[in-house]
């Protein structure tokens, strides 16, 4: 039902008329120092896969690589920090593969399921959606500044509540809601996954930057050039899609940040926004909510960013 064709954050089997099969895979090296955070990072991360399609993650894999001449005991806590993270989105971790490597890498393989008439897609954005994004940005940026020992403890305490949440609260506060398009922010950036959905919708999608949430500090760090190279990367790939004269570079440095473990994205018709966020509210998302922007008719480029 959606495969290779696509630039969706995964892959669905059609199983019955009723049960599709969601399918995933994702890992990448450490982001944080503390082993057991790191894990639950990579968990969540690579669960919301599931969720931007959604579905309901059930059974999951561990994908390892590991040095044999760090401690054991540091793979223990990335795996408990894992299958904590797991058990809290009602999955089950039945087991995983592991190979030596010269650095750590942890995630998850997750399998999942959705009815068919329920998924969600990267594309279908209707002009006159409004685009409501679960999650603040700046995760790169603050990562950066961590690297740099200049991020502040809160700073750095946000960012890892921000990356390590699970995406199953929003998924789930929007279930009975008409859906037009979902995607999760991730290494792509705010700008990077909006073009795709502009692109693939044959729309333009209007973010108004002052609506974005942002991570404490974010914004601090971005105008002092604590901008991780994936940004700069991001940008090179988008920047001839994206209308940015209006704001100042900084901001557009915000919105290609690559982000870990982002919040979701959706497209949903105006009409249902206010109930919509109500029932974010209600769900109680450990993270900021907001609506960014709206869509727009096709114009000649992809994204327009105002102030």
């Amino acid at each position: 039902m959606v495969g290779i064709e696509t630039s969706d954050d995964a892959a669905i089997y059609r199983v019955t008329d009723d049960i599709a099969m969601i399918q995933t895979v994702d890992f990448f090296t450490p982001v944080v120092d503390d082993p057991y955070t790191f894990g639950q990072i990579a968990a969540a991360n690579s669960l919301s896969d599931v969720y931007a399609m959604g579905g309901e993650p059930k059974v999951a894999l561990n994908i390892v690589g590991f040095p044999n001449c760090l401690d054991p005991e540091i793979l223990g806590e990335i795996l408990r920090g894992g299958a904590d993270k797991v058990k809290e989105a009602g999955a089950v971790l039945v087991g995983g593969h592991s190979v030596q490597d010269d650095e750590p890498k942890y995630g998850l393989s997750v399998s999942g399921f959705v009815h068919p008439d329920k998924i969600y897609r990267n594309y279908g954005c209707r002009p006159g959606d409004v685009l409501v994004l679960t999650k603040q940005i700046g995760s790169g940026i603050i990562n950066t500044a961590v690297k740099a020992e200049m991020a502040s403890e809160q700073a750095k305490t946000e960012a890892v509540k921000v990356m390590s949440s699970l995406n199953k609260k929003a998924k789930e506060a929007a279930e009975g809601f008409p859906v037009n398009a979902c995607t999760d922010i991730t290494g792509f950036g705010l700008l990077g996954h909006c073009a795709e959905m502009a692109e693939a919708s044959g729309v333009t999608l209007e973010i108004q930057a002052k609506r974005v949430p942002y991570m404490q500090e974010a914004v601090d760090y971005a105008k002092m050039g604590l901008i991780p190279a994936g940004a700069y990367k991001n940008r090179e790939h988008c920047e001839c899609m994206v209308d940015a004269e209006r704001v100042d570079e900084f901001v557009t440095d915000l919105m290609y940040d690559p982000q870990t473990s982002g919040g979701l994205l959706f497209s949903l018709p105006k009409c249902y926004a206010d109930e919509f966020m109500n029932g974010l509210k209600r769900a109680k998302l450990d993270t900021k909510v907001s609506v960014i922007g709206r869509v727009l008719e096709k114009e000649e480029k992809l994204i327009r960013l105002l102030p």
